[in-house]
Formats: structure tokens, C-alpha cells, sequence
């Protein structure tokens, strides 16, 4: 297993769900991966092993049927998953961001309704911020859910949905001029419960996945859109059971979802290392392993170095979180080094594989066109650095 990525202080029940975690990696994922991903194939049976681990309610609380497990013990899963396929620790992260959502902001029949099914993985959930014109600015968010009586009419275009097609729950954040005299305050989060399936929606009318996006890395995954023309969803189905507060709720969400997608990061770029140091010890020139030449030991020892500031950092961020304590600053860091060493470390696998690496047989090829993403999910690099500058000038402001 190799001695970088440790992490101190874990309980025997942690350790045990890593181990096992790490074991369906190793046995279920690695194997098959490159083939479904340069398929595009959604991974069903890998997700049917998850189901059956118990990962869907990995971090849902015992009482509706879950683990009940800390962000941390989720962090780590989703480092060893990503270490695998990146993909599948998409599948699992907006789930757990909606499931998290509804724990933490939910009214208590939400709570009693959604998580037990949730935990078991008979719904999946995808979270709906982004939309066509809208990037990292929420607040020019345009789409609009009115009041109708005892429900909400909703319409507009959101973007970016991962699991967008197979999800059956999606949270989507809408304008809803009821909250007070702000856009941050005008926000809603509606939970729209629908089939899997791409096209119009057979179960809600208006509601409508056009297909999935083709993109450059990240596949097996769906990342789609999602159109609502005249949707009606009952007022019971607003997060919370009062208008106004989805900005806030997004948001939480968001920052657990930046630990995840630093974790992410983390379990890239330990698969690369591990792939890069392999190859180096394999492949021959000059009359010896390319890994005895000083270039490549000074280039391992910089991805080593990368892989495990990363990974402390991310542990940092999802112990602050789980103390309770606020840890936008942290996850914040934590997403912006992770993604930034993520790109850097797999980069020099690359490099180290020389032709080989462009070759669609070798693994780097997959891990090369997957981290970008990273670089921008939950955020780009300039937005964690605004919110780092700005938390770091609360905490350090002189007195007037």
C-alpha cells in the first residue's frame, strides 16, 4: 500500500470501511474502468457493489437507515474511489451533497421521506445550481419558481447536472422573490422527485433531460442538462419548508462538496504517482531503469511530496467541518491545492510514460483527460483563492 496518504487517528470501524472500500477497488473497479470509460458506459454493476456496501448512506444517520459515518470517513471512500475511476466518485458525491442537504436543512417528514430510501441507494440524488449563462455568479441565477396556491411553478435551464439522467431526486435552486430584499435572499431549493431516464419525464410534466453532454474526460458518468417548462412541484417539496434560504443550503452543500472534490483530487493523483513510480522501474534507457536517473527520482520525490500535502490538507478540512466549526477557509484550500497538485502530479506520470502515456492503452492516458475537471468543479481555482483572501482578511483585520 505504500506509506504516503496515511491518516492518523482513525477508528477500527474507519479503518475496516477503508480496507473494504479499498479491496472493491482494487478487485472491482481498476480492472474494468479504462473499458467503460472509453466506452462512456455507466458502471451499473459497480454501482450495484456499492449499493450493496452500503456507501450511498455512508454519512445518512442510523436512524434513517444509514452508516451515520463523519465527512471524513466520506472523504477518505471517495479517495480510494477516485483512486480507481474517477467517475464513480461522482456518481456517489452529488448524492451525498443532496443527502447532506436534507439531513442538515430538511423538515423532518423530508428527513423521514427521502433518507431512509436514499441510504439504501433506491433514490439517487443530483444537485441543480448551475445554469446556461450562469457560471460561478448565483446570484444571476434566472430560473423562477412562482407560487401557485399549495405549489411552486417552475421554469427555466439549469446545466452542469451530474447523474442528471439517472438520478430520481434532483435539488434545484431557483429564484423565488419571497425572501427579502437581496438575491441571496430570493433563492429556493426545491426537491423534484423524478424517473431515470433521459427526455421528457414521464412522471413530471414539463420537467425534461435532454441527453448527456459529451465530454472530454470524466465519462460513464451522466452530466446533463435540465429544462422546466410550467413544472409544478407542491410547497411541501421546498428544502426546509420555507422559501428563501436556498442560497445558504447550495452553499453548505458546496462546501462539503469542495472536500469531496479535493479528496478526489487526492485519489487521482495517488493513482498517478503509483502509475508513474511503476513505469519508472520498468522502463529501460541509457542501460538502466529510467527510475535510477536523478531527473526522474527529483520528479518522483515532487509528486510524492504533492500527494501528501494534499492529502493532510484535505483531512484538515473535513476534521473542521465535522468538529462543527466553520470551514469555508479550509475547504477552500483544501480543493484549490488538491485539484492544482492533482493536475501537476498527473502530468508528470505523463511524462514519465514519454510516448506511451499519449497511448489509449495505458491508464495516465484516462487520468490525463480527467483532471481538469477538478479544476473547476465546486469552483474554480480563482473562486477558492476569493474566498481564502476574504476569510483570511476577517481573521487577520487590524483594528481601526
Amino acid at each position: 500500500m505504500g506509506r504516503l496518504a496515511q491518516t492518523d487517528g482513525l477508528t477500527e470501524i474507519q479503518r475496516d470501511i477503508l480496507a473494504t472500500v479499498r479491496d472493491f477497488v482494487d478487485k472491482e473497479i481498476i480492472p474494468v474502468a479504462t473499458e467503460l470509460e472509453h466506452k462512456d458506459e455507466y458502471p451499473t454493476a459497480i454501482v450495484e457493489g456499492m449499493k450493496q456496501l452500503g456507501l450511498f448512506g455512508l454519512t445518512i444517520p442510523e436512524e434513517f437507515g444509514g452508516l451515520g459515518e463523519s465527512l471524513l470517513t466520506y472523504a477518505l471512500v471517495v479517495e480510494e474511489i477516485a483512486r480507481g475511476w474517477m467517475s464513480v466518485s461522482g456518481i456517489v458525491n452529488t448524492h451525498f451533497i443532496v443527502a447532506h442537504m436534507i439531513n442538515a436543512h430538511g423538515t423532518q417528514e423530508q428527513k423521514e421521506y427521502f433518507l431512509p430510501r436514499m441510504a439504501a441507494g433506491e433514490i439517487r440524488g443530483a444537485f441543480s445550481m448551475s445554469e446556461p449563462g450562469l457560471g460561478s455568479d448565483v446570484a444571476a441565477i434566472s430560473t423562477k419558481g412562482v407560487r401557485d396556491g399549495d405549489s411552486y411553478v417552475l421554469n427555466g435551464q439549469k446545466m452542469w447536472l451530474t447523474n442528471g439522467g439517472t438520478s430520481t431526486l434532483v435539488a434545484v435552486l431557483c429564484k423565488t422573490d419571497e425572501g427579502g430584499s437581496t438575491p441571496y435572499r430570493n433563492m429556493t431549493t426545491f426537491l423534484i422527485e423524478k424517473t431515470a431516464g433521459f427526455g421528457p419525464n414521464p412522471t413530471v410534466p414539463g420537467l425534461t433531460v435532454p441527453g448527456k453532454i459529451e465530454k472530454m474526460g470524466y465519462k460513464g458518468v451522466d452530466t446533463t442538462e435540465l429544462v422546466l417548462q410550467d413544472v409544478r412541484v407542491p410547497a411541501d417539496r421546498v428544502l426546509g419548508g420555507v422559501p428563501g434560504k436556498g442560497f445558504y443550503q447550495m452553499m453548505d452543500g458546496v462546501e462539503v462538496g469542495r472536500v469531496n472534490v479535493a479528496a478526489r483530487g487526492c485519489g487521482v493523483a495517488r493513482r498517478a504517482f503509483e502509475l508513474g513510480i511503476s513505469y519508472a522501474q520498468q522502463r529501460t534507457t541509457f542501460g538502466k531503469k529510467i527510475c535510477e536517473h536523478q531527473a526522474i527520482q527529483f520528479k518522483l520525490a515532487e509528486m510524492a511530496t504533492k500527494v501528501e500535502a494534499a492529502h493532510q490538507m484535505m483531512v484538515m478540512a473535513a476534521r473542521k467541518k465535522d468538529s462543527g466549526e466553520r470551514n469555508d477557509l479550509e475547504a477552500g484550500m483544501a480543493k484549490y491545492l488538491a485539484s492544482e497538485y492533482c493536475k501537476e502530479v498527473v502530468e508528470d506520470a505523463f511524462r514519465i510514460h514519454g510516448g506511451y502515456g499519449f497511448s489509449k492503452e495505458y491508464e495516465i492516458e484516462r487520468l490525463y483527460r480527467e483532471a481538469p475537471m477538478l479544476l473547476i468543479g465546486e469552483g474554480t481555482a480563482e473562486i477558492q483563492k476569493m474566498i481564502v483572501g476574504r476569510r483570511l482578511l476577517e481573521e487577520y483585520r487590524l483594528a481601526d
